[in-house]
Order: C-alpha cells, then structure tokens, then sequence
C-alpha cells in the first residue's frame, strides 16, 4: 500500500494501480521503455491490474513476466468497463492512469487519476477528469513511486 497525506487535499491510501495499456503504457501497441521496470518497483506496493481493448493483439506478449493483472474489454462500451472495473476494487483504495477517452470514467472515480500525454495525445475530457497531467508514462509511475511529489503537485 502507499499512504501519503497531501495538506488541503486528502490523505491517500492506495492499494490498486489501474492502468490502460495503448496510448499509455504502450505506443502502437510495443509497451514503452522503463515502463516494466517501473511496474517491478510499484508491484511491492500495489496490486496491478491493465485493462485494454488490446487493439494490436499483442498485449499478453508485451506483459510477459511483468507482475500485473491482465483484463480484456469488448470493444463496445469499454468506458463503463472501465469504469465498473474500479468500482469492483473499490475506487477509494484505486489510482488510474489513462489518456483516452474511454479512460475519462475511471479518472473520476479513482482516489486519485493521471493522465498521460504521449505520441497519440490525450482526450481532452480524460485530461479534465484526472487529478494530476504528466507528459511521460514512466514521470506518472514515478510520482507513485515518491509519493512527496504529489504532494508537491496537489497540495493547497
């Protein structure tokens, strides 16, 4: 678990790292560099779960030997799959990190969500829905990672 008490905001006691794959842990459907090491780290503290539409088919590959939780949505309707999913962890124990739009639901209702804008970009409603912005996957990863640097962000 990770516990940080940000003054002005809330205290967070996160248990679940919810994560979209394409377009935030992967590009073109190749997961990124520093991502898997990055997810080895915050695998002591959180339980990880990757949820997609898996839209290259390669995702199961990409993962291998990377301690997470893989799920596979429909293609119809993946924002309340999303969305349902957190709720099924509880979203008060639960960090999202997306940048699309069928991302946006989940954002809102997790303790705690990031957006991440890389080469495809971000929606812009998944942007307004998340608590912090970060322009690398592995930057937002890493704000789990040191905790004080959401406190840095999102204090009063």
């Amino acid at each position: 678990m990770i516990e940080t008490t940000i003054p002005g905001y809330r205290t967070l006691q996160l248990k679940h790292l919810v994560l979209d794959y394409n377009g935030t842990l992967a590009c073109d459907g190749r997961i990124l560099e520093g991502v898997k090491e990055s997810l080895e780290i915050l695998a002591n503290k959180l339980k990880i779960h990757v949820i997609t539409a898996d839209t290259f088919g390669i995702a199961a590959s990409e993962l291998k030997n990377v301690p997470c939780e893989l799920s596979i949505l429909p293609v119809k309707n993946q924002d309340t799959g999303k969305l349902n999913y957190v709720k099924q962890l509880d979203r008060n124990y639960t960090v999202c990190i997306g940048n699309g739009r069928n991302d946006r639901l989940m954002l809102k209702e997790a303790a705690l969500g990031i957006a991440v804008i890389l080469e495809e970009g971000a929606c812009l409603e998944c942007v307004i829905a998340a608590d912090v912005v970060c322009t690398d996957i592995v930057s937002a990863l890493k704000l789990l990672v040191n905790p004080l640097r959401l406190t840095a962000t999102l204090r009063s």
